[in-house]
Protein backbone atom coordinates (compact mmCIF):
# COMPACT_ATOMS: atom_id res chain seq x y z
CA UNK A 1 0.00 0.00 0.00
CA UNK A 2 1.39 3.55 -1.37
CA UNK A 3 2.37 5.71 2.01
CA UNK A 4 -0.43 8.70 1.64
CA UNK A 5 1.53 11.19 3.81
CA UNK A 6 -1.35 11.43 6.80
CA UNK A 7 0.46 13.48 9.61
CA UNK A 8 0.99 11.87 12.63
CA UNK A 9 -0.97 13.65 15.43
CA UNK A 10 0.02 14.16 19.03
CA UNK A 11 -2.37 14.63 21.86
CA UNK A 12 -1.80 17.55 24.40
CA UNK A 13 -2.99 16.92 27.46
CA UNK A 14 -3.70 20.44 29.78
CA UNK A 15 -2.55 20.38 33.46
CA UNK A 16 -4.47 18.52 35.59
CA UNK A 17 -4.95 21.15 38.55
CA UNK A 18 -7.07 23.06 36.44
CA UNK A 19 -9.61 23.42 34.35
CA UNK A 20 -8.08 22.32 30.93
CA UNK A 21 -8.66 20.67 27.58
CA UNK A 22 -6.83 17.91 25.32
CA UNK A 23 -5.91 19.24 21.94
CA UNK A 24 -4.15 17.36 18.98
CA UNK A 25 -1.51 18.30 16.76
CA UNK A 26 0.48 17.40 14.36
CA UNK A 27 3.35 15.71 15.33
CA UNK A 28 6.23 18.25 13.42
CA UNK A 29 3.82 21.38 15.61
CA UNK A 30 4.48 19.53 18.46
CA UNK A 31 8.47 19.25 18.07
CA UNK A 32 8.03 23.06 16.60
CA UNK A 33 6.67 23.62 19.96
CA UNK A 34 9.53 22.27 21.91
CA UNK A 35 11.80 24.25 20.39
CA UNK A 36 10.36 26.92 22.46
CA UNK A 37 10.72 25.31 25.98
CA UNK A 38 12.77 27.07 28.21
CA UNK A 39 13.61 24.01 30.75
CA UNK A 40 12.72 20.52 30.05
CA UNK A 41 9.69 20.67 32.64
CA UNK A 42 8.13 23.87 30.94
CA UNK A 43 4.46 22.43 29.63
CA UNK A 44 2.93 23.14 26.95
CA UNK A 45 -0.08 24.99 28.73
CA UNK A 46 3.62 27.82 29.52
CA UNK A 47 4.91 27.16 25.83
CA UNK A 48 1.29 28.02 23.91
CA UNK A 49 0.97 31.05 26.41
CA UNK A 50 4.82 32.22 25.63
CA UNK A 51 4.08 31.95 22.16
CA UNK A 52 0.79 33.79 21.91
CA UNK A 53 2.74 37.05 24.28
CA UNK A 54 5.63 36.52 21.58
CA UNK A 55 2.93 37.17 18.84
CA UNK A 56 1.04 39.70 20.54
CA UNK A 57 4.28 41.95 21.51
CA UNK A 58 5.80 41.47 17.86
CA UNK A 59 1.88 42.93 16.41
CA UNK A 60 2.33 45.67 18.86
CA UNK A 61 6.07 46.59 18.22
CA UNK A 62 6.50 46.05 14.67
CA UNK A 63 9.97 48.34 15.55
CA UNK A 64 11.03 45.26 17.07
CA UNK A 65 14.04 44.28 13.92
CA UNK A 66 14.65 40.73 12.51
CA UNK A 67 18.01 40.97 14.65
CA UNK A 68 16.53 42.22 17.77
CA UNK A 69 14.39 39.17 17.58
CA UNK A 70 17.74 37.12 16.96
CA UNK A 71 20.07 38.94 19.71
CA UNK A 72 16.59 37.98 22.50
CA UNK A 73 16.58 34.41 20.88
CA UNK A 74 20.31 33.78 21.27
CA UNK A 75 20.02 35.44 25.04
CA UNK A 76 17.78 32.97 25.86
CA UNK A 77 19.72 30.32 24.64
CA UNK A 78 22.50 31.85 26.88
CA UNK A 79 20.46 31.87 29.97
CA UNK A 80 19.00 27.98 29.24
CA UNK A 81 22.72 26.72 29.49
CA UNK A 82 23.76 28.51 32.37
CA UNK A 83 26.17 31.33 30.87
CA UNK A 84 25.07 34.34 32.82
CA UNK A 85 25.85 36.37 35.41
CA UNK A 86 23.87 37.01 38.52
CA UNK A 87 22.91 40.97 39.74
CA UNK A 88 25.33 40.10 42.64
CA UNK A 89 28.23 38.44 40.41
CA UNK A 90 27.94 41.95 37.67
CA UNK A 91 27.93 44.17 40.95
CA UNK A 92 31.27 42.85 41.78
CA UNK A 93 32.70 42.71 38.39
CA UNK A 94 32.02 46.16 38.44
CA UNK A 95 32.67 47.12 42.11
CA UNK A 96 29.15 48.10 43.08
Amino acid sequence: MKDLNIPKYTVVYGDDEMDATTIKIHENTKEELDQFREYKNESYDEVINKVIYIAKTCKKRPDLSRETIESIEKARERIRKGKFLTEEEAKKRLGL
